[in-house]
């Protein structure tokens, strides 16, 4: 019963803070995050921007059953 207690205080503060992200307005800078790439090795966006502009795309309902 403890455990069950504490795993749920654990999800109510975890979805209180995702809960309280501002979403990005068009202008601002996005924050610095890393992602496996294709080959599987991380990718940072700091990397790549300092290479230049990209374009960060996603495809969300790609590859399911949807």
């Amino acid at each position: 019963m403890r455990m069950r207690l504490m795993l749920i205080a654990g999800l109510v503060l975890a979805l209180g803070w995702a809960g309280s992200a501002a979403a990005l307005q068009v202008g601002d800078k996005a924050p610095d995050f890393t992602l496996n790439g294709t080959d599987g090795k991380p990718v940072k966006l700091s990397d790549l921007t300092a290479k230049g502009p990209i374009v960060v795309y996603t495809f969300i309902a790609a590859f399911t059953g949807t």
